[in-house]
């Protein structure tokens, strides 16, 4: 699997480089600017891009718009963003077109090994992987609104899970329920929050993330 990866911290950049070849990836390249970021992604057409948020020039959010332009010359491309801290509208963006292969973690996350390339693997087979804190905010934020305050507290617990990308399976291991049992909890989510259940995964929860992104916004 190639990888394309933008940190402009050199010695980061070569830790993540080491841990991404470690686990089996190709680093088609590694680079530390939005320019040779756009570069690379055009010409080398990875299978996953890695990304820092803030990049030069700017040191604004030219990584992500860079990755959100890529996005949008090859709709698909599977982008997993890289943060500082916690900014709900990086997630907004990085959801707004709905297909999925996204990703959106904090840099204290690439310290835990198999949570990282965890991410990495879930984001090129085209699902999400959100930080688990930006999924409490968006929750937190939503939580005065009418369709969350019918969930109930383990509902809720569910949904955050579910939005971090996990199957059904893997909610029921952490919760120590059935898989039956969620799969219920997961029909009333979609019933309260008035969102149809979808065969695919993936879509669900892009579905609820967007959803509830939608309701912080307003």
């Amino acid at each position: 699997m190639r990888v394309v990866l933008a940190e402009d911290l050199f010695l980061l950049r070569d830790g993540l480089v080491r841990m991404l070849e470690a686990f089996g990836f190709e680093i088609a390249a590694a680079v530390e600017s939005g320019p040779e970021l756009t570069e690379a992604l055009a010409e080398l057409r990875p299978d996953v891009a890695v990304v820092d948020v803030r990049l030069p020039p700017t040191f604004s959010d030219e990584g992500l718009q860079c990755a959100l332009q890529a996005r949008r010359e090859r709709p698909g491309l599977p982008v997993l963003v890289l943060s500082q801290h916690v900014e709900q509208l990086y997630a907004s963006e990085l959801l707004a077109d709905g297909n999925g292969g996204v990703g959106y973690l904090l840099k204290d996350r690439v310290f835990d090994a198999e949570q990282f390339i965890d991410g990495v693997r879930r984001v090129a087979a085209g699902g999400t992987a959100m930080d688990p804190q930006v999924i409490q905010q968006l929750l937190t934020r939503r939580e005065r609104d009418r369709p969350m305050a019918a969930l109930t507290p383990r509902e809720k617990e569910v949904m955050e899970l579910m939005a971090q990308g996990r199957s059904n399976a893997a909610i029921a291991e952490r919760l120590v329920v059935t898989e039956r049992a969620i799969a219920k909890h997961t029909a009333n989510i979609f019933q309260k929050l008035q969102l149809p259940p979808a065969e695919d995964s993936n879509r669900r929860v892009l579905a609820v993330l967007a959803y509830l992104d939608h309701g912080s916004s307003s």
